[in-house]
């Protein structure tokens, strides 16, 4: 039961100084500072960490002046208390997170004033690196089941459509796909074949690609068709 949460999360709310107790407006526990005015705690409590104890922390956060959530600990610790993406939404709300262990042990998981996460610039340099290089917009969004058109699809593609009279050296398709050279050589996707020193050529499996994506739009778009 969730009341078994509430003495101890009381005990640890006492100790750092509030006057605590439970179910005040629908909230499960409401601390309050000795100053005037109050500081006011709300904490919400739940068996497990999951989406629904984040809304009503959510919903709690007018009234108070610091929101923490509550539940107890996985044994196994694959509970959301160690999911990163779960504590970093918690930083993100300025919400605290309490673990209750079995032994009614109450630990910080995180603290209400805890420091966003930091951004990362890597993952956003490729966001934007990605989004430039792409032409037009070739994949719609939500795609789960086939291969995204990514700015190096299209590359190779462009390579694969210039190999299609035949054979040719990197440095003539340089001036449509300045990459050529990498894309030749890595050969990702199986298109590409060196016929001689220098000279690639395209396999059966290029021609099969340029068949399944014809070329684009001069935009690049893509065209969804009705179901």
């Amino acid at each position: 039961m969730e009341t078994t949460l509430y003495l101890p999360i009381k005990r640890f709310l006492e100790a750092a100084g509030y006057s605590v107790k439970g179910e005040i407006a629908s909230c499960d526990l409401v601390g309050l500072s000795p100053d005037e005015p109050p500081v006011v705690v709300i904490c919400e409590l739940k068996l497990s960490f999951n989406l629904e104890l984040v809304l009503q922390a959510v919903d709690r956060a007018a009234a108070s002046d610091e929101v923490w959530i509550a539940a107890r600990v996985s044994a196994k610790g694959k509970g959301r208390e160690s999911d990163r993406r779960y504590r970093d939404l918690c930083r993100r709300l300025g919400f605290g997170m309490l673990g209750v262990s079995d032994n009614g042990t109450v630990d910080v998981i995180v603290s209400p004033v805890a420091p966003m996460p930091r951004k990362n610039a890597r993952k956003r340099s490729r966001l934007v690196n990605e989004h430039k290089k792409r032409k037009g917009d070739p994949a719609v969004g939500g795609s789960t089941r086939a291969p995204i058109m990514t700015a190096y699809r299209q590359q190779a593609l462009a390579c694969a459509a210039a190999l299609q009279a035949g054979p040719l050296r990197p440095r003539d398709l340089k001036p449509a796909v300045p990459t050529a050279m990498n894309i030749l050589r890595g050969n990702v996707y199986g298109w590409f074949e060196r016929v001689e020193r220098g000279i690639y050529g395209l396999t059966p499996a290029g021609a099969e690609a340029l068949a399944r994506w014809p070329s684009p739009s001069p935009e690049g778009d893509v065209e969804v068709a009705a179901e």
